[in-house]
């Protein structure tokens, strides 16, 4: 027999079943706990939950009775059933239990405005405990402040109202996800799990086979490859939302595993990718938050966001604009900027509006990032008192005093940040420390604004000083822009730029994509460029370089994080508030405890043997 709470209609008991079903009318529950209004007084209904709360009079005893849509409160008064009420005393918070009564007013004065059911009560005529709880980890009232407990009794965690919030919603966007891509002709095809071992950016999870001992699978980091080779074999238009690994160091919106909205298209421009996210954010937010999100997007070049915001995924709710200062220094005898200068960088600044009471250890942070992030040191100007604090003072002219009041409009209380470097130094550090600004000042905080904006005309490559060579800024067969193919002949590969997009929610690049090559010509100048043999070509893309010679359509797509973007939709700092069972920021799965330790005689069949463990 099954049941869905609320659709007692229609439900078919069996006789002769589990003799306790049998004794609760053949159905666990006739409604669920937040569906009892006025209308249903003097109806007789069985609810099944938890004991949420238990409050003991001595004689009368209320509990408040949860499922997984809200509460109901239940009294048990002696006179009205003394068999169950005896039975109640005993209840502990998390027992699960099944009632059957009937539906009551609450007593005036007793009325509960926050509570949807907060006008009844049922007064019960049986109580059967179902299953009891034994002590709790911790308080599902309470926000437990160790992590690792929670996540180590994650099944428990999951009761938790806000956390049930998160799962209903995520199922809420997967679910216009779905309708929406499938309104417009995509087809929903999933791709392998078991996978090639090719470089993507970061370390693969590796799977040795039994079969062929001494050879692994991978899993996939992205299903870029055969989203692709779907394109080629006509399809079209797909998507997928995949499950994607990657082996690298965890953050609060990173997780060893996780979830890509996976989008790929034929014969599309990046205006129609564009179209098509906009379209389907639109129909997420409307469907999830019941929010009416503007579209088109504005967008912004990378060369842009990075000299107004010193990122690449701005966040534009707050003001702070990077100001360069190279005309202003371009004649100074201040070696410092006038060096950057001369040396082809740039020297920019930001005001950090009222924030010249900045605490000692602010300031010691603030200096710490910029130098962490490639800056020599952090210059600065204070104004306090009507005065600028700062040892730079005495190196500016009094004209250079004054166009820097003019373009950062410096006011009393103001602190100012400069960077001087190479251009790219200096918009990153300047962009960090924007960010950590508006943290100390509370710029965002409880900000209500959905500020999505589309990042466009990325670098195709750039160069790693420590490799001595150039590496893909996002894969080898994303495609350059039309214009910038010849310098792929002549070698100028830093001033190339890619058809590539980012879509940018809140400072927070939710997803990223490009039009891909299909041509073999422009392909191998794309290797060529990345120093890529034809033997390792053969080795590492053989197949996809094979399916490329049989007619490719041109293709474009997208890979938009959903764990990422439950993050935001919930109001979350981590991604691990929105995922059922997520890794610790060690990636440790503190419920299962994995990874674990196997069996020996599974390692002889996989033909690998563990190399012993050192004393340090």
């Amino acid at each position: 027999m099954f049941c869905l709470a609320g659709t007692s209609r229609g439900c078919v008991g069996r006789s002769g079943s589990n003799p306790r079903k049998a004794a609760t009318a053949e159905v666990y529950r006739t409604h669920h706990c937040a569906e009892l209004r006025t209308k249903d007084i003097g109806s007789t209904v069985t609810l099944a939950g938890w004991v949420h709360v238990r409050r003991d009079h001595g004689g009368v005893v209320f509990i408040d009775l949860r499922d997984r849509e809200g509460l109901t409160q239940v009294v048990f008064r002696p006179e009205e059933n003394a068999g169950a009420t005896e039975q109640a005393h005993t209840l502990r918070h998390e027992d699960v239990v099944q009632i059957i009564g009937k539906v009551a007013a609450r007593l005036p004065g007793t009325e509960n405005p926050k509570l949807v059911t907060g006008e009844i009560e049922v007064l019960p005529d049986t109580l059967t405990i179902l299953n009891r709880a034994d002590v709790l980890p911790f308080p599902l009232d309470s926000d437990p402040s160790n992590e690792d407990l929670r996540l180590s009794h994650r099944y428990f965690d999951l009761r938790r109202p806000h956390l049930a919030r998160n799962l209903r919603m995520r199922h809420r966007v997967t679910k216009a996800t779905r309708d929406f891509l499938d309104e417009q002709g995509f087809l929903e095809i999933e791709t392998p799990i078991l996978s090639k071992s090719t470089p993507e950016g970061a370390r693969d999870f590796l799977v040795p086979s039994r079969q062929t001992p001494g050879k692994f699978y991978a899993l996939p980091q992205a299903p870029q490859q055969y989203k692709q080779l779907l394109m080629v074999g006509g399809i079209e238009k797909y998507f997928q939302i995949a499950k994607c690994f990657r082996d690298e160091d965890l953050r609060a919106d990173r997780q060893p595993e996780f979830t890509q909205i996976d989008i790929e298209a034929s014969f599309v421009e990046p205006a129609d990718i564009f179209r098509l996210v906009e379209g389907m954010l639109a129909a997420i937010f409307r469907n999830a938050r019941e929010v009416e999100i503007p579209t088109p997007f504005p967008r912004l070049t990378w060369h842009a966001a990075m000299d107004q915001f010193g990122s690449d995924k701005p966040d534009r709710r707050f003001a702070m604009p990077l100001v360069d200062l190279a005309d202003t220094f371009a004649s100074s005898s201040f070696k410092m900027f006038r060096g950057a200068l001369d040396a082809g960088g740039a020297v920019k600044a930001i005001n950090a509006k009222q924030f010249a009471l900045v605490t000692t250890g602010q300031m010691e942070e603030l200096t710490t990032m910029a130098k962490l992030h490639g800056a020599k040191g952090l210059a600065f100007i204070k104004v306090e008192n009507g005065k600028w604090q700062s040892p730079l003072v005495k190196f500016f002219t009094e004209e250079e005093k004054a166009a820097l009041t003019s373009k950062l409009h410096i006011e009393e209380g103001d602190l100012v940040l400069f960077a001087a470097d190479k251009w790219e130094t200096a918009c990153e550090v300047l962009g960090r420390l924007r960010l950590r600004i508006s943290e100390f000042q509370k710029l965002t905080e409880n900000s209500q604004t959905l500020d999505f904006l589309w990042v466009t005309d990325f670098p195709l490559l750039a160069f790693d000083a420590a490799e001595n060579k150039w590496n893909a800024v996002h894969h080898p067969f994303t495609r350059p822009k039309a214009e910038d193919v010849p310098l792929l002949d002549s070698g100028d590969f830093g001033k190339a730029r890619a058809e590539a997009y980012d879509v940018v929610l809140n400072g927070v690049e939710i997803g990223g994509g490009s039009i891909r090559i299909h041509e073999q010509e422009l392909q191998a100048k794309m290797f060529a460029a990345l120093g890529v043999s034809e033997e390792d070509q053969q080795t590492m893309f053989g197949h996809i370089l094979r399916a490329f010679r049989l007619g490719a359509p041109p293709h474009g797509g997208i890979a938009m994080g959903l764990d990422r973007l439950m993050m935001l939709i919930c109001g979350e700092q981590s991604i691990r508030e929105v995922m059922a069972f997520p890794k610790n920021n060690r990636g440790l799965d503190l419920m299962s405890q994995s990874p674990s330790d196997v069996d020996q005689r599974q390692l002889r069949d996989l033909g690998l043997q563990l190399k012993e463990k050192r004393n340090e």
